[in-house]
């Protein structure tokens, strides 16, 4: 799958722009149509069979001959940290990261011609230690309150990461390289467009 002209487009199952950037940055033709599955777990359900299960349902509720779904969550041990409800959340979820190794975890699913392909990333993540004061200031930037664990590493998230034992893109909300391989094992392999420069990465 390439930026050919004459390609069905892949269909993406997400409102989130970084997700679409990051398949734009490939090249790959990408029409946007989000599921309004809602994300919500259900009872114990541990992280990787949450993530799992909304990619496959975004997946399967938006017609289209080839589409993907992704979920991404944050676990620290046991709980999970989604979306902050407000800034304090926010301020919450960063205070409990500081300081300390946590997982992301992405799930993708691929619906094409009446068969789902799923894979998983999990990518180990360590913050820095931070006060409240640095904390706080992030928050006021914006950007961590559509992110799930509170915080953007694309972006001024960077600066409270220490390290990263994974997939950077899986982080971001996208691993691409599990994308990929749902994409070929769909029987549409990625190619590389002549000619044609890889779009920008993703900014915040």
């Amino acid at each position: 799958m390439s930026g050919a002209g004459g390609e069905e487009p892949l269909i993406l199952a997400s409102a989130s722009p970084r997700r679409r950037q990051l398949l734009e940055m490939l090249g790959i033709p990408v029409v946007v149509r989000p599921s309004h599955i809602p994300e919500e777990r259900a009872g114990h359900e541990s992280p990787r069979a949450y993530v799992e299960r909304l990619a496959r349902e975004k997946a399967t509720s938006v017609p289209g001959g080839l589409v993907l779904g992704a979920d991404t969550t944050v676990a620290l041990g046991d709980e999970i940290l989604e979306k902050p409800r407000d800034v304090e959340d926010a301020v919450r979820m960063l205070r409990l990261l500081q300081g300390r190794s946590h997982d992301v975890v992405t799930g993708v699913a691929l619906a094409s011609n009446g068969s789902v392909r799923q894979a998983t990333d999990v990518t180990r993540v360590t913050f820095r230690p931070a006060d409240d004061a640095m904390l706080r200031a992030y928050v006021a930037t914006g950007e961590p309150m559509d992110k799930a664990g509170a915080y953007g590493i694309q972006g001024y998230g960077a600066a409270l990461v220490e390290r990263v034992e994974g997939d950077f893109f899986g982080v971001m909300g996208l691993p691409l390289r599990l994308v990929l391989r749902l994409l070929e094992d769909a029987g549409r392999p990625y190619r590389f467009a002549p000619g044609t420069p890889s779009r920008p990465a993703p900014s915040p």
